[in-house]
């Protein structure tokens, strides 16, 4: 099984394809920091996003027009959807007259911080691109998808990745291995854009220092990274929602290194010893579960996105994960 290390694998030939399917994977932010606000409306960021292994499935197959079919959650399946506006944008962009029946089995929770809107897509770009025969470059479709959304490019991209601008300029760092992390979400969403909003940068004493935790993974000091990390989201949505901070106070005062990521509301556990994660998984995790609070067990990821295609050949089948060659 060979893997697409965030990029567009160059074998698409739709008369051969007759399903695409895209696992995308959610994002942490391992360290957030808003530096000032634009004329426009959009904030200048500087963070380090992270892929993780919890992933939405999405299957592409071809029709005469856009249909959206939802598993597993209760969502707008029209231009309200993402995935509805990230494929019709494409049309527009291209020039594209036909359509694609897609199917969507959510996981990330909606509204939780960790990307799943733009992770969903990322995917419907790479998907759509290849579904299409439309074989446009990797760069077009980072474009078309910051239209969209600042966190896209971060999705098709993936991995472990300085972000700047309003996240949409990218850098990448050396991959973290696959370190074990644990994510707990209350039973409420939280609007990315209110928090920004509501975000006054005037009284801000301290910035955490984005740099440092850089260093940290450019020297491949993983511990360090916890001593420096931050995201000043936290100031306004823990203020907002007491329960989140109840909850973070909490977490904290048993050891464990906690943060949010993004707007919020989820909370993650990172850096923790073996013995520490093993208290989080058991003990938190069940006292929150109790309360309604979702919460997942797995592990940093190196890709934001990977590509299996079913193929109806007489030799072949089952699922194999495309190469770039």
């Amino acid at each position: 099984m060979i893997h697409v290390e965030g990029i567009l694998p160059s074998i698409a030939n739709e008369n051969k394809m007759r399903k695409i399917k895209i696992r995308a994977y959610a994002k942490l932010n391992l360290v957030l920091d808003v530096i000032n606000r634009r004329a426009d409306g959009y904030h200048e960021v500087e963070m380090v996003m992270q892929s993780i292994d919890l992933y939405d499935q999405l299957q592409f197959l071809p029709a005469s027009s856009l249909v959206l079919e939802i598993a597993g959650h209760r969502l707008p399946n029209d231009e309200r959807n993402i995935i509805i506006k990230t494929a019709k944008l494409l049309k527009a962009h291209t020039g594209f007259s036909g359509g694609a029946r897609i199917g969507l089995r959510k996981k990330i929770p909606v509204g939780a911080g960790l990307g799943g809107g733009s992770a969903d897509a990322a995917a419907t770009l790479v998907g759509l691109n290849q579904l299409w025969g439309l074989d446009l470059p990797f760069a077009s479709l980072e474009k078309i998808g910051a239209k969209l959304g600042a966190d896209i490019p971060f999705c098709l991209q993936g991995g472990t990745v300085l972000a700047k601008g309003i996240g949409e300029q990218l850098t990448p760092l050396p991959p973290l291995p696959s370190l074990p992390v644990f994510l707990a979400k209350p039973p409420f969403n939280v609007s990315t854009a209110l928090m920004y909003k509501n975000l006054d940068l005037s009284v801000i004493a301290h910035h955490p220092d984005v740099q440092r935790v850089v260093v940290s993974i450019q020297e491949g000091a993983y511990q360090r990274i916890t001593e420096n990390w931050g995201n000043l989201l936290e100031e306004v949505t823990l203020k907002r929602y007491p329960e989140l901070k109840t909850v973070m106070d909490w977490l904290a005062s048993l050891g464990l290194p906690v943060r949010m990521s993004g707007s919020g509301p989820t909370l993650f556990i990172f850096g923790a010893n073996p013995d520490q994660m093993t208290t989080a998984v058991a003990k938190v995790g069940a006292s929150l579960r109790r309360k309604g609070w979702w919460t997942y067990y797995g592990f940093l990821h190196n890709r934001g996105f990977e590509i299996i295609e079913n193929e109806k050949r007489g030799y072949a089948r089952g699922e194999r994960t495309l190469s770039p060659d």
